[in-house]
């Protein structure tokens, strides 16, 4: 009897040794390498090439393949629509990735809800939850649950595939992917192996092209952020979410990192609530604090960010303090702190308002990631204010980026970003010279427009004189 050869695979990554080791050295995790039986090699070794199979279907060019008008189904959440880029795809996989509580499961029934609202078929597989405790949660976030939502808890991918063939769906869920296996390989649910395979047996079920399906699944991550089990996974599916939320807070971003049907750019908000999540149709109303016409605040700062194709107006909040320890602290919540001392230097240096022995604390409303360079003059500008202890007016928004030398630069989108300001009914705009076009300028009814070249400048207009100190 021919001796069975040993492997050691490592269940993090995949990567396979001849000899076990503590650590993993393609992914340095430790203790994560098993195991198994090595695949048998062929008794007798082609050397004329492959073996050749015939088509099952016809070739054609890529130009005739026929296009289907109504390939995407809605999920009935305009903010998940626009993620997705319209709709979930008739024949997709899609993943939704995100911490445990964040809302994934959540979004996924509601979205069951609103698909089995349309007519269509819907089975939900849970690995992770029983059938009752489905029904639990679908009577707490579900006014009216339909008659098409089928349900089954299970973790056996072969009885997942048995029960497809038998309720015909057009949207399956898989609540998660890493709990499900297959047995015909003999690694635990959440292997890479099991992953890959079972992510391959539902790949198949979805592009059939005789009927194809939508496929949404449920995605664990890891403690860096990263989707449990291999990199090879991504590549995989055909969309890949990830849902973020602070514990904290009730609010929930969803946004895509790979899209093979649409835009990666675009980011949808939710909030979360006791009956489920509530779309925000309205960010920017979000995103600001609501005040009364005649109060002031120092500190505060109007910018325009651009997510996707949208553009919202967030706030800036700036806390400016004297230091009494030998280095000032430095702390921002909504943008990187190398970003964040570039702005403060300029402003020392062409604004001339030393903060050296001042302690700077800079946040966003809503706790909004400020990475675009179009948010920088409001930065300053709100930093401005809390030193200079002078208010802002309400009605004023600023767009534009801020050079080391102290002058107004354009930034992409900008025209964009200026008709959301005119929906929002601001009065005043400051940007750099020359940014706007004359139609432009022109359709902004209502919308008093500077055009600045120096940072002092827009410090002198919206602040008042001052004393610099530098």
């Amino acid at each position: 009897m021919a001796k069975v050869k040993k492997i050691y695979v490592c269940r993090a990554c995949g990567y396979e040794s001849s000899k076990w080791m503590g650590q993993c050295p393609e992914c340095h995790a430790w203790n994560t390498l098993e195991e198994r039986e090595a695949a048998p090699a062929p008794a007798t070794r082609q050397t004329a090439g492959y073996t050749r199979v015939r088509t099952t279907r016809g070739l054609q060019p890529l130009k005739n393949v026929s296009l289907q008008k109504d390939d995407r189904i809605s999920t009935g959440l305009e903010e998940f629509n626009r993620v997705l880029g319209g709709g979930i795809v008739k024949d997709s996989v899609s993943i939704v990735a995100a911490r445990p509580g964040a809302g994934k499961s959540t979004l996924l029934l509601q979205t069951a809800q609103h698909i089995a609202e349309a007519g269509y078929r819907v089975l939900y597989i849970s690995g992770e939850e029983s059938e009752s405790q489905l029904r639990r949660r679908a009577a707490r976030i579900l006014p009216n649950i339909q008659d098409q939502i089928w349900v089954y808890a299970t973790a056996h991918m072969n009885e997942v595939l048995s029960a497809i063939d038998e309720t015909d769906p057009a949207l399956i869920i898989l609540d998660s992917i890493q709990t499900f296996f297959l047995d015909e390989y003999t690694s635990r649910p959440g292997s890479p192996t099991q992953i890959v395979e079972c992510t391959n047996a539902i790949m198949k079920v979805a592009k059939n092209p005789e009927k194809p399906r939508a496929v949404l699944m449920a995605g664990q991550l890891t403690k860096e952020d990263e989707l449990a089990g291999v990199r090879a996974l991504e590549h995989m599916v055909d969309t890949v979410l990830y849902m973020e939320a602070d514990p904290a807070e009730e609010l929930r971003s969803l946004s895509a990192t790979k899209n093979r049907f649409g835009s990666t750019g675009e980011m949808g908000f939710f909030t979360m609530e006791e009956d489920g999540l509530h779309a925000i149709d309205n960010p920017s109303q979000y995103f600001m604090t609501k005040r009364e016409s005649d109060e002031t605040v120092t500190g505060s700062a109007l910018a325009v960010i651009k997510e996707g194709t949208r553009p919202m107006i967030a706030e800036v909040e700036s806390l400016i303090s004297q230091s009494f320890t030998p280095y000032p602290s430095r702390i921002a919540e909504c943008m990187r702190r190398d970003q964040m001392a570039t702005l403060i230097s300029i402003l020392e240096q062409r604004g001339g308002i030393a903060l050296y022995d001042k302690n700077v604390v800079l946040k966003s409303t809503g706790g909004l990631k400020l990475t675009q360079q179009s948010v920088n003059l409001a930065v300053i500008m709100a930093l401005a204010s809390s030193a200079l202890k002078k208010s802002i007016p309400s009605d004023t928004v600023f767009i534009g980026d801020v050079g080391l030398t102290g002058e107004l630069k354009k930034v992409p989108s900008l025209e964009l970003m200026v008709r959301e300001i005119g929906r929002m009914g601001f009065r005043h705009l400051v940007v750099p010279s020359g940014s706007l076009r004359q139609e432009i300028r022109q359709k902004l009814s209502g919308v008093y427009v500077s055009e600045m070249r120096t940072l002092s400048e827009v410090i002198r207009l919206i602040l008042g004189d001052y004393q610099r100190h530098f």
